[in-house]
């Protein structure tokens, strides 16, 4: 593998440090379905700028680009609440019962669907400053273990592609 992906992230790193990664995290996050991959970014600014402020730029981010997903569930649910009305209130009830806050975060900290998610809680009208907020706290668990492995991997990442095993 060529050492020049890195030398590229290294240029993107020094131009627009902490918030180079919040844009790359929002607008990767910003694509509902098709995501684009923003964590190799995560990954490789962790290893040269702080850890965690990485974490705390890329999770901004990413909770205000799942804002997409949400979005579309508000405008485009009209037809599902018309068709499956019976449950689209089964489901309306389960997720404002406390759960939805719950499975936003389990969703966000983890590789799950995550699109489904937003666009579900946009769907059922769920509260926009909870959404963001549970978006965040998942994103932030993820994207710190991204951001330490990067920290504390990096170099030794380097070291195989330099010399191998």
């Amino acid at each position: 593998m060529d050492l020049s992906f890195f030398g590229w992230s290294q240029q993107i790193i020094e131009r627009f440090g902490y918030l180079g990664i919040f844009f790359i995290n929002l607008i990767s996050s910003s694509t509902i379905l098709f995501p684009i991959p923003g964590y190799i970014f995560i990954f490789i600014f962790g290893g040269i700028l702080n850890p965690a402020f990485v974490a705390l730029f890329s999770s901004l981010g990413a909770a205000l680009g799942e804002l997409t997903a949400y979005g579309v569930g508000r405008g485009g649910g009209y037809i599902l609440k018309k068709s499956q009305k019976k449950y689209f209130e089964k489901g309306k009830e389960w997720f404002s019962r406390g759960r939805g806050f719950w499975v936003i975060i389990l969703f966000a900290a983890t590789p799950l669907p995550f699109d489904v998610i937003g666009i579900s809680a946009g769907l059922f009208n769920y509260n926009l400053q909870r959404f963001i907020l549970a978006t965040f706290l998942g994103k932030i668990l993820k994207y710190s273990a991204l951001a330490f492995g990067g920290f504390y991997g990096i170099n030794w990442i380097l070291n195989i592609l330099k010399y191998g095993f």
